[in-house]
């Protein structure tokens, strides 16, 4: 493909001749797609589309599949900062990193976080993330600035929390309420940016509320994200509290329903898994999150076999749809599969259908994007295939879950216009956000007030000496956790964060010195 260069793709009307289509019908060999004003006009065998449309150069691109792009069913773009400060650290760290690192942030910080979130997540093949409402103390146009500068489809929630739940105060639900009308209208006729409302666990928010984010969400024909069942504490919290566990006071209250988007929704009984799929609420399946900070795996096989409504989400972890899509069906199979004798796990196809339709369809987008079909906004990848690890196929959809890599990405399209090139941002200057991220990122973590749990691994590993650990260890004079916000967390925080601040070359000289 040395003759492919990206000036070839970025005319407004385009006839894409590739190797293989990927379509809701399966890859299919000798397609074509006719992309219009950001939408497929066509699609289908390249004889007849190349005939039907003569004035039409087509742009054939041998070793290539193109496919839909991936959607990110649930993302925090503006906790991008944080980065490792989360890994290694026990459950509900929203409390103690996410929520600070997040109010420690301005107009400048918050946009340029979730830029550079939007960049990683187009680097690993996502066209769509769902933004699950910010804490940061900055309008929400902050980020869909920064997603539409981007160039990625953004659902965009909105934090309608009106409780105290640890991490805030009590609001006024009227107020909250009146915001999310707002909300809604603001970003109604936007190509990019689409508008929903979010509740951070149903504990932030009380039962009228509930309710209420609930019906305008459905008048909206959009959804309300809310984190469900993620963590053992919030669940036996629910049931000190309400006498029933979060999921089954969001019926209670009637909260589920389509229009809810469940994220995690990793700790469910039999019931409630009923329960969702009865009312049509769907979830975010978020594998990595789980194998990084979560208590368990949500029962993904179960949800399809069901026939309950689920996408993959990142949760922030890592932007890259062919690693998450291996991640989903991995965990599956180390949970439920190995133990059941099931060898399939959903098959390569199913991972792939709910990285992209199904993910669109959770997250409210379904009639817009997550295939390549007619009529559907012009949201894909053009990936190549004729390296080592995937030239000689046998079942595509395998190949790409189990083998692809967000390094065979050529280029990415969102509403019809290229957004990435070989990795980078082909009309901005993506190599100058990420420098200003880091040098952002430091001045935000210092005055974060983060809390971790554990140093991190390179304190750790000095502090044990020849004696290597096997697992985390405090370091000395670090304190436990305190409640964050409290005077004990802040200074547990400056020591922790400082910790975890990158090493500069001086640094590492201070320090091979001294070791010396």
């Amino acid at each position: 493909m040395s003759d492919l260069t990206p000036d070839r793709l970025r005319h407004e009307t385009l006839l894409l001749v590739p190797d293989v289509t990927l379509t809701a019908d399966g890859p299919l060999d000798g397609h074509a797609v006719l992309v219009r004003d950001g939408v497929f006009r066509d699609v289908g065998p390249a004889e007849r589309i190349v005939r039907t449309h003569p004035s039409l150069t087509p742009l054939r691109l041998p070793g290539h599949v193109l496919m839909p792009g991936f959607v990110d069913a649930h993302h925090h773009l503006t906790q991008s900062f944080g980065g490792a400060l989360a890994f290694g650290e026990p459950s509900e760290i929203f409390r103690r990193v996410w929520v600070p690192l997040e109010r420690a942030l301005d107009e400048e910080s918050a946009y340029v976080a979730a830029k550079l979130a939007a960049l990683e997540s187009l680097r690993g093949g996502f066209t769509t993330v769902a933004e699950a409402g910010t804490r940061a103390r900055v309008d929400a146009d902050v980020v869909a600035s920064a997603a539409r500068d981007a160039g990625i489809r953004c659902v965009l929630g909105l934090v309608c929390n009106d409780a105290a739940d640890g991490t805030g105060e009590d609001a006024d639900p009227r107020a909250v309420l009146a915001a999310a009308e707002r909300h809604l209208a603001r970003y109604g006729g936007d190509g990019l940016v689409h508008p929903s409302l979010a509740v951070s666990v149903p504990e932030a928010a009380t039962g009228p509320t509930l309710a209420a984010t609930a019906r305008l969400a459905a008048a909206a024909g959009t959804v309300v994200q809310i984190h469900v069942n993620e963590h053992l504490v919030a669940v036996e919290r629910s049931l000190v509290r309400h006498g029933m566990r979060p999921l089954e006071y969001l019926h209670h209250v009637g909260a589920l329903g389509p229009q809810l988007l469940a994220a995690h929704a990793t700790l469910l009984t039999p019931a409630e898994v009923t329960l969702l799929a009865d009312s049509g609420t769907a979830v975010s399946y978020n594998p990595v999150a789980s194998a990084w900070k979560g208590n368990a795996v949500a029962p993904a096989t179960a949800f399809a076999e069901r026939g309950v409504r689920f996408g993959l989400g990142t949760d922030g972890t890592r932007g890259d749809g062919f690693r998450l899509a291996d991640a989903a069906e991995s965990a599956q199979r180390l949970t439920y599969g190995l133990a059941g004798g099931d060898s399939s796990c959903g098959a390569g196809w199913t991972w792939l259908e709910r990285a992209g339709a199904g993910g669109a369809d959770a997250v409210g987008l379904g009639r817009l994007t997550g295939r390549v079909a007619v009529g559907r906004a012009a949201d894909f990848l053009l990936v190549d295939v004729s390296g080592p690890e995937m030239r000689l196929s046998w079942d595509l959809p395998w190949e790409l879950v189990r083998r692809g890599n967000r390094d065979q990405l050529t280029a990415v399209f969102v509403a019809g216009r290229m957004r990435l090139w070989r990795g980078w941002p082909p009309d901005w200057d993506g190599p100058a956000l990420v420098r200003r991220a880091a040098e952002l990122a430091r001045r935000v973590v210092a005055r974060a007030g983060v809390t971790r749990a554990h140093p991190t691994s390179v304190d750790a590993w000095r502090q044990a000496g020849p004696a290597r650990p096997t697992t985390a260890a405090r370091p000395t004079g670090m304190t436990a956790p305190a409640a964050p916000g409290s005077a004990e967390a802040t200074t547990a925080g400056a020591r922790a964060t400082r910790a975890a601040e990158p090493a500069t070359a001086a640094s590492s000289a201070r320090a091979a010195g001294g070791r010396a």
